[in-house]
């Protein structure tokens, strides 16, 4: 998308800087720089139709600025169907910021961005994403109090481990669709990404005795996960080609597309990264296929409940997210009986789902 139309909106302070970029179909999305933190952001809030905006703050070395807006327009996006599916009160919007989290995330840069966020006025509420951890807000804190995760009594601390629960509910439920039994013992699961909800989800099919093959582009990260659970490693270009029950996407998004879903040798895709499909049309494609689709945004929902939680009670205990969560399996049983009825991607029948619930409210 072209950075042309973008309108200068306010200069916070002296070096902070909001721009307002004028996107259809977003209710605000705004360009924050910082020239002395060296800070170059962009939040997007979709929508607020159902609560206030809550999403995380992705910290990665986007190769352009193009590719980050087009990467939190989707993400921001897929966290309002998240919301809407999941039952939640809250908007969706997201967070990203165009920097390396190994050498680039000073504390200068947290709290300008954090600066970016408090401006907001709690119309965003940010935790935890990719390449952002608890310690960063933990700075981020001295600057805003719009923030979810942190340690303190009321905390949900990280969201992952909600998020790899609920991938592996959302396994099950495919495995019920594929075979009439939600058992993952001796099935062949292929993991992409073996990161922080990655390494989870290994844990939970290892105790339950699944058949799990890895991939990360970090091969330090292969050789620990390997050495605690004994798990098959191959190439992150290998992965597409192993035959499986269930391959199962936990790294970035995109991977499916017209070049990927031909050489796939799956019964199913379920996983915990965002935006797995590159377009609406890759949905319609893994149908054509016969490879079962769980909706990322119905899947990965388990850290979003937990989060939300969070923020919705006085007392915060880990057994309500959990047990949340559980609703995961039965919303995609839902969403292929309702793809099959009507021979259509699941995709689409989860986005249509997500878009009445927002018109006509989480209830209906």
């Amino acid at each position: 998308m072209s950075t042309q139309v973008m309108k200068k909106q306010e200069v916070k302070k002296t070096e902070l800087v909001l721009e307002i970029l004028p996107i259809q179909g977003y209710e605000k999305v705004i360009k924050v720089t910082h020239l002395k933190a060296k800070l170059q952001a962009i939040i997007a809030i979709h929508s607020t139709v159902l609560g206030k905006t809550l999403g995380g703050t992705r910290i990665y070395p986007y190769s352009s600025f193009e590719h980050a807006l087009t990467d939190v327009l989707r993400l921001a996006k897929g966290m309002s169907y998240k919301s809407a599916i999941a039952g939640i009160e809250f908007g969706g919007g997201k967070a990203v910021i165009i920097a390396n989290p190994k050498i680039d995330k000073t504390e200068e840069l947290l709290l300008a961005y954090a600066e970016a966020v408090d401006s907001l006025n709690g119309k965003f509420i940010t935790g935890e994403d990719l390449g952002s951890e608890e310690k960063d807000f933990a700075i981020m804190s001295k600057k805003t109090k719009y923030l979810v995760g942190l340690s303190h009594e009321k905390s949900s601390g990280s969201p992952s481990r909600f998020t790899a629960w609920g991938v592996y509910c959302g396994i099950q439920a495919v495995l019920q669709k594929l075979y009439g039994c939600s058992c993952v013992k001796d099935r062949k699961i292929a993991i992409q990404g073996a990161g922080n909800v990655g390494e989870l989800l290994i844990d939970f099919l290892f105790w339950q005795g699944a058949d799990v093959t890895i991939t990360d582009i970090n091969m330090d990260t292969m050789k620990i996960v390997t050495k605690k659970y004994g798990v098959k490693t191959v190439s992150p270009e290998e992965i597409y080609h192993q035959k499986c029950d269930v391959f199962s996407p936990c790294g970035l998004g995109g991977i499916l597309n017209r070049y990927t879903i031909p050489i796939l040798r799956c019964k199913a895709v379920a996983g915990s990264a965002n935006n797995q499909l590159l377009t609406d049309e890759d949905g319609e494609a893994l149908r054509q296929r016969k490879i079962l689709y769980a909706p990322d945004f119905v899947i990965n929902s388990g850290g979003l409940i937990s989060i939300s939680q969070e923020l919705a009670t006085e007392h915060y205990h880990p057994k309500i997210p959990r047990d949340k969560s559980l609703n995961i399996y039965q919303s995609l049983l839902t969403i292929f009986e309702e793809a099959d009825k009507n021979n259509l991607a699941t995709h689409q029948v989860a986005v249509s789902l997500a878009q009445c619930r927002m018109t006509a409210g989480i209830d209906m």
